[in-house]
C-alpha cells in the first residue's frame, strides 16, 4: 500500500477508534439509545469507507502492472473515486 494511503487509512482508524471510545463513554454515562446509535452509525459509515480505501488501492496495485495509458489511468480513477464514496 502507498505510504500516503497507509497513512490517511490510520488516522481514519484513529478516528474510528476515538468515536468508539466516545461511544464506550457513552454507554457508561446511560446516554440516549438514539445518540448512541447516530454515533455507531457515524462509526460504520467511516469504517465503509476505509474499506472503499483499501479494496480501491489494491486494485490499483493490480492495474498498475497492466501498464494502462492516461486516459485509461484517469478512467480507472474516476471509477475508484466512485466506488470509495458510495460505501
Amino acid at each position: 500500500m502507498v505510504q500516503t494511503t497507509s497513512n490517511q487509512l490510520k488516522n481514519r482508524l484513529r478516528r474510528a477508534d476515538g468515536q468508539l471510545q466516545g461511544i464506550l463513554k457513552m454507554v457508561d454515562e446511560g446516554r440516549e439509545c438514539k445518540d448512541i446509535l447516530t454515533q455507531l452509525a457515524a462509526v460504520r459509515s467511516g469504517v465503509e469507507r476505509m474499506m472503499g480505501v483499501v479494496v480501491a488501492e489494491n486494485v490499483k496495485q493490480c492495474i498498475v502492472e497492466e501498464q494502462l495509458d492516461e486516459t485509461q489511468q484517469a478512467e480507472l480513477q474516476d471509477a475508484l473515486d466512485l466506488v470509495v464514496k458510495t460505501h
